[in-house]
């Protein structure tokens, strides 16, 4: 029976107290269902709710006859509990008896009459994508650890994919417990933010994450939401934060509970999508309806869950480009712009010192602009200005090609004056797939560990960690890992023998970009200066500060040629001793590195690049890069 066939009789009855009585009848007559005194539970809160003693249901299902709830506390029975109608969309009830980890569904009666099954698009646990619900007590977890998240210029994020991290080829996904057990190798690393690849439930065991089902509910193949937690409170106990990355550009496309919910699709994915020309993305017709108040609350609503109940230091947001643009059209879609000022603007409101970066790579300063000022509201967003000009004059084979005025523009460029609103790079997980592969596989195809690649690679790296923004790598770059990223590749921890001196090379450019020694402060300083380029030499030189002064200023001096310079004069921006705090051609980060004498010099020469003074620097070795500092 359809809805035109559908003949609704409702008789209000005048007296207040009293709530109205409604039946609905076939064009035969015959009473499908009554409505009459249904209570919708007073507690707030969306989703399943646990109170003392049972728990209370509540879902936004527009258009629905009724709703009931089905699961282990009634026998799974479609008809024994309703739900009250909130006259909002919204239904609800307290269930006394129902508790913590019994499975639930909803069964959504249509106006013709049709019951659906439909899992929780709340569910904070659920079996798998396809499967049932789980009651979740948010306050089961004990949580040992407090943490204060590193302020934005202090932060060096690490990228990490759960289920490849710490793992063995052949067997299911890495979990939160395999990647506990390497958090000691990334605090040693001197990492102090993990940014990690989606985990809310996607179809399957295996995937990059960035096709969810349940926005709300971590991975089940990663292990139980405690799990989760006790990975967030282990990171948080080695001084390391966590980072979520979220998808809400577009759903699934596929094991979606909150697709055609009450059983009107409106021709695509109904009340939780857009149904027209905005509903297409490059993943499926599946953009969220961001013009929709309730769905605008289901995204806001998600990442505070994050935030709150993982005690999560930040989150970034996947593709905020086709959140805000028509596939890349032009065409605003101004809910998806308003959408993200709503979450973002909530999350300042309660917790300003978490970080909220945007993935959005079109160049775009609105995206890191206060509301206020008509912006999106993000704290920061990854800088497709920087990846993309380093990874080519890294990458490319010839010296030739090697532009060192497009090095210089990726090195200074900033967002709105400045720099911690810009997350810089040479690999991330789109960075090394889709296509391409790993810096050093680019370099040399099946030769990860030659000399050039390791030099180049390294290379790029060094001005990621001294370039002003905050830095990034993707999990098993300090290791020189090869081919390109899969899913179902982990890492291959072997290379930590192979390419141990490597890894340290990593750890010593952190340790200066996070002034463990005092004598770097100008690596998370605002201020960037490219004073000497030098495109015919491939040399370019660039000074680094904060307020200026010992322990502040550094200079970087950086080779993009085979060639080796000796005395190479430099500007620098006072006189007296700089001290070399990073060759990276010593051959204790690889046996076959050079080994070039780089020592500490004088800046006692006449003025040059710009700067007050100049000194040389004894040694530039191919493919190196040198720091000085006071």
């Amino acid at each position: 029976m359809r809805p035109n066939q559908l003949l609704k009789s409702c008789l209000f009855l005048l007296l207040p107290a009293l709530p109205f009585a409604c039946s609905e009848s076939d064009s035969d007559g015959e009473t499908l269902q009554s409505v009459d005194n249904l209570s919708a539970s007073s507690r707030p809160g969306m989703g399943a709710i646990v109170y003392p003693g049972g728990v209370t249901f509540r879902v936004w299902a527009p258009g629905a006859a009724r709703v009931f709830v089905a699961g282990d506390f009634n026998g799974w029975s479609d008809s024994a509990t309703e739900l009250g109608n909130e006259f909002n969309g919204n239904f609800s009830a307290d269930v006394a008896g129902a508790a913590v980890n019994q499975k639930y569904k909803y069964v959504i009666q249509t106006p013709w009459g049709e019951k659906l099954w439909k899992s929780d698009p709340r569910s904070a646990r659920v079996e798998n994508s396809s499967g049932a619900s789980i009651v979740y007590n948010p306050g089961g977890y004990a949580w040992k650890n407090g943490f204060g998240t590193p302020s934005f210029n202090e932060q060096v994020i690490y990228e990490m994919h759960v289920g490849t991290f710490n793992d063995a080829p052949g067997f299911g996904p890495g979990n939160w417990q395999s990647a506990t057990a390497r958090l000691d190798y990334l605090r040693d690393l001197g990492v102090n933010m993990l940014k990690i690849m989606p985990v809310a439930e996607f179809p399957g065991d295996f995937s990059w994450g960035y096709n969810p089902s349940f926005p709300f509910a971590p991975e089940s193949s990663y292990g139980t939401p405690e799990d989760m937690k006790a990975f967030v409170d282990a990171a948080h106990a080695r001084g390391i934060g966590v980072i979520l990355d979220v998808v809400h550009n577009h759903y699934g496309p596929s094991d979606l509970p909150m697709w055609c919910f009450t059983g009107e699709c409106f021709g695509k994915g109904g009340h939780y999508f857009y149904n027209d020309w905005r509903a297409s993305t490059p993943w499926g017709d599946t953009r969220p309806d961001y013009g929709r108040p309730e769905v605008r609350d289901y995204i806001k609503d998600a990442a505070l869950w994050w935030l709150n109940e993982y005690r999560l230091d930040g989150l970034r947001w996947d593709a905020t480009a086709y959140i805000r643009d028509d596939n890349g059209s032009g065409t605003d879609i101004v809910d998806g712009w308003n959408t993200m000022r709503y979450a973002n603007d909530e999350i300042d409101r309660t917790q300003p010192w978490k970080i909220s970066i945007a993935e959005d790579l079109r160049d775009d300063a609105a995206i890191t602009r206060s509301t206020p000022a008509g912006g999106a509201g993000f704290d920061s967003q990854w800088d497709g200005r920087f990846v993309h000009p380093i990874r080519k004059a890294i990458i490319d084979q010839g010296d030739g090609s090697r532009d060192m005025f497009a090095v210089a523009g990726a090195i200074g460029a900033k967002y709105n004056g400045q720099a911690t609103q810009r997350v810089i790079y040479t690999e991330s997980h789109d960075e090394v797939a889709n296509g391409k592969a790993r810096v050093p596989e680019e370099i040399w195809p099946g030769n990860a560990g030659s000399w050039a690649a390791k030099k180049r690679s390294t290379l790029g790296a060094a001005l990621v960690f001294t370039s002003p923004g905050i830095p990034m790598i993707f999990q098993g770059q300090e290791l020189l890992e090869d081919g390109f990223f899969s899913d179902t590749d982990p890492v291959d921890w072997n290379k930590l023998t192979w390419f141990g001196g490597i890894k340290n090379l990593y750890g010593d450019l952190i340790k200066l970009r996070r002034n463990w020694f005092n004598n770097t402060r100008g690596l998370r300083g605002e201020h960037v200066n490219v004073h000497h380029i030098n495109d015919g030499a491939k040399v370019i030189a660039f000074h680094r500060w904060q307020d200026g002064g010992p322990g502040d200023d550094v200079v970087i001096v950086a080779n993009f040629s085979t060639n080796q310079f000796t005395n190479y004069k430099v500007g620098f921006p006072r006189g007296g001793l700089w001290r070399v705090r990073f060759n990276s051609d010593w051959n204790g980060y690889s046996s076959d590195f050079g080994n070039a004498a780089v020592f500490d010099t004088e800046a006692n020469g006449p003025a040059m690049h710009g700067m007050g003074q100049s000194a040389s620097v004894t040694t530039l070795a191919p493919y190196s890069v040198v720091i000085f500092s006071q």
